[in-house]
């Protein structure tokens, strides 16, 4: 049992965050670790409940979310509400990030028409004064061009 237990420094290097995270989670409720005087060791326990912290920050969910979902291990009916729970609630994730991404997308091909109408404007631009300025030809002073 005393090798399942890591210190908050092995635990930092373990899963690249820093102590300060990990003192966060703790005051949040979301890990407890053992404490004997200044020292703090985790368990299996809470190596576990760190990966699907850090994993259900990476997918976007609240850190409530993330502790409703953790609560839901301790209910003792083999991980079932806990699964039906995660599922439900990665499914309006990906609701949500899905219409983000279609707001993005939206955005994004907004902007390359601004960019390309852009373009075409100093073509155009470009094309006229060439043809203002041909040898010969009599030069109109209304033709105002403009150089980049």
């Amino acid at each position: 049992m005393k090798s399942d237990l890591i210190t908050i420094r092995e635990m930092c290097e373990l899963f690249d965050v820093t102590p300060r995270t990990l003192r966060f989670y703790e005051s949040k409720e979301l890990l407890s670790p053992i404490r004997q005087g200044q020292k703090r060791l985790y368990t299996r326990r809470d190596r576990g409940r760190l990966k699907l912290i850090l994993r259900g920050k990476r997918f976007g969910f609240s850190l409530e979310d993330i502790r409703q979902l953790l609560d839901l291990y301790d209910l003792g009916d083999e991980q079932k509400t806990q699964i039906r729970r995660t599922i439900e609630v990665a499914r309006e994730r990906l609701a949500e990030m899905r219409r983000q991404r279609a707001e993005l997308d939206s955005a994004i091909d907004e902007l390359a028409a601004q960019i390309a109408e852009g373009e075409q404007l100093l073509t155009d631009n470009s094309e006229h004064c060439a043809q203002a300025h041909v040898p010969g030809r009599q030069h109109n002073a209304d033709v105002r061009c403009t150089h980049p």
